[in-house]
């Protein structure tokens, strides 16, 4: 068994703990569903959020609404760079997985323009 990430991003309507909710439900599911992943196989998951959104942290409702009560997770800041997208959540889910699982990152809503 090896492990990959799975890395994905959306943006988050307002700084509040519900619109963090939605998207963070909103990112998870999708990536969950194009994957086809079995939470059981999840190693832990890095959430990073853009310096304008801090009303909640992202992985309470992994938790919360999703289950993931098994999967270590932590939340960071990410750099302040010049021109960089607005309130933007990011996430890199990493799955033990074998060799021939490819992974489908997720980018959604406005992060839809970080990989085009």
């Amino acid at each position: 068994m090896i492990s990959r990430g799975i890395r994905g991003a959306i943006t988050v309507k307002e700084n509040t703990p519900k619109a963090i909710e939605e998207a963070v439900i909103k990112l998870l599911d999708e990536i969950v569903k194009r994957n086809n992943l079995d939470i059981s196989l999840i190693s832990h998951a890095i959430f990073t959020f853009t310096p304008d959104l801090n009303a909640d942290f992202p992985a309470k409702y992994a938790r919360v609404n999703l289950n993931w009560k098994a999967v270590p997770m932590l939340c960071f800041n990410e750099i302040d760079v010049p021109g960089a997208l607005k309130m933007c959540l990011r996430v890199l889910v990493v799955v033990n997985c074998g060799e021939e699982f490819e992974p489908e990152f997720v980018y959604l809503d406005g992060a839809a323009n970080l990989r085009k």
